[in-house]
């Protein structure tokens, strides 16, 4: 019967749900709480009303934002950054929680390195103290990214209080066209739903398109969708999953294996179910993308023109498209590939896995960095698999700065900045006024497309590289 079958949200929501209150909102369980140096003020806040961590073991704590990504071996420049570190190294240990600090072996990006080890599986509820938690979507999990308050809320009694979401389906069909990635995909989506399009709802990717992609790239997608609003995302499970999951320290091992994968299957939705909304895309139509402006809707095509703000479709719009691009030092109708670029990051929970540095090595195989350009692995893993490729080689061939892994340039916490005035090609998620410091000017890309404008010093067309190659 149309209208009854249920969405994979609902689902792992009512797995999940302990109860109701009057006005509908519901108290989940969470499986697991992820948590970075940021929210320590919740760790203090925790002591100040004296109460103990509910469930150490479910809470996940990586040090990601704040520690350098350069000369490590000197410690922690910035005093604050290092005093909570300090604190949170000591909350961490006595508590018992599950901790990865700034010397672990693991050490990563938390979204990165929660994926690694297997902690990330489907079907479970996830609550991070960051917004782009989305990413473990990725894998069949229910994945929010939460504020402070609700943060020391989970710490104390390991459940959380959320309000029903409306459900949208973005389906991707087709394939992709050549040098198209998932970051073309999603800035795709943000562009013609908005930055505030998905707000209130929960997203499920889904199409061909999707179901081809790797779990780097469902990642990318996932990790991004926050940038439409979204207050999670996800990709059903499927071999691909069970086959990134398998071995992993943390997945279940043996015969438990076998149950599990039995029980992710069942993780879809059904072909009756109805969604509040639905949005698609043709993959071919998408082409290597970048941004204009300063949000990550202000995305054009790599072979279009910086549009008119007199085009925009109200007053409102109008406005902010002008001071985008008085900000970014930008006129209507400049092609985009003759727009010069200062420097070039490469990494972030968007793009820092080792397909991402895959992909920027081949093109950076074919010339010299005439900007500054460097490249942070997402985890120790990656740089240690992408250090096994040799790909720290090429990188360093072509003139790219190899660093440590963290968050680096992507915000800015940790004093890897970008100067007023100057333009980053980056293959972050938010290009932001201020984002990666005070006047830069950040163009979203995908890791190919970073590469490119590094190798020629402006932001380049991929495809034409490739055609040389």
């Amino acid at each position: 019967m149309p209208g009854t079958g249920l969405t994979i949200f609902d689902r792992i929501w009512a797995r999940h749900r302990i109860l109701e209150n009057v006005a509908g909102e519901a108290l989940l369980y969470v499986d697991q709480h992820f948590l970075n140096e940021t929210s320590f003020i919740c760790f203090q806040e925790l002591e100040r009303l004296g109460r103990t961590v509910r469930r150490p073991k479910q809470s996940f704590l990586a040090m990601d934002h704040t520690v350098p990504t350069h000369h490590r071996e000197a410690g922690i420049p910035n005093a604050e950054n290092r005093e909570a570190i300090e604190y949170l190294d000591r909350f961490a240990r006595k508590t018992g929680m599950a901790y990865i600090g700034v010397d672990d072996p693991r050490q990563g990006i938390g979204h990165i390195v929660a994926s690694e080890i297997g902690l990330t599986l489907p079907g479970i509820l996830i609550a991070g103290d960051d917004s782009h938690t989305t990413t473990n979507g990725a894998m069949g999990a229910l994945s929010l990214g939460i504020g402070l308050s609700e943060v020391t809320h989970v710490l104390a009694t390991q459940a959380l209080w959320q309000a029903p979401y409306r459900k949208l389906r973005v389906t991707f069909s087709g394939s992709m066209a050549l040098a198209v990635d998932a970051k073309d995909l999603v800035l795709e989506l943000i562009h013609r739903i908005g930055a505030a399009g998905a707000i209130g709802h929960f997203v499920e990717f889904a199409g061909a398109a999707v179901s081809a992609l790797s779990m780097a790239q469902r990642m990318t997608i996932c990790n991004m969708a926050v940038e439409a609003g979204a207050r999670a995302a996800i990709i059903a499970p499927d071999e691909t999953t069970f086959a990134y999951l398998k071995g992993r320290p943390l997945a279940p091992q043996g015969k438990d294996w076998d149950v599990a994968v039995t029980e992710w299957r069942a993780l879809r939705t059904d072909e009756e179910a109805v969604f509040d909304r639905e949005v698609e895309i043709p993959a071919s139509e998408v082409a290597p993308t970048v941004t204009w402006g300063t949000s990550p809707q202000d995305a054009i095509r790599v072979d279009g023109r910086i549009p008119d703000p007199k085009d925009a479709g109200s007053a409102q719009e109008s406005a902010r498209a002008e001071a985008a691009l008085h900000y970014m030092g930008l006129a209507p109708g400049m092609r985009v590939t003759d727009i010069a670029i200062d420097q070039v990051f490469i990494g972030s929970c968007t793009n820092g896995r080792l397909e991402d540095l895959r992909a920027a090595a081949a093109i950076a195989r074919n010339g010299r960095a005439v900007v500054p350009a460097i490249v942070v692995p997402g985890s120790q893993e990656v740089k240690r698999e992408a250090e096994s490729e040799g790909l720290h080689l090429v990188f360093r061939a072509a003139g790219f700065e190899w660093r440590e892994p963290g968050c680096s340039m992507c915000l800015g916490m940790n004093g890897d900045l970008v100067e007023g005035g100057k333009r980053c090609a980056s293959t972050t998620n938010r290009n932001f006024m201020g984002r990666q410091g005070k006047g830069a000017r950040t163009h979203l890309m995908g890791p190919a497309m970073a590469a490119a404008a590094a190798l020629t010093g402006r932001i380049s067309d991929v495809r034409t590289l490739l055609e040389r190659a």
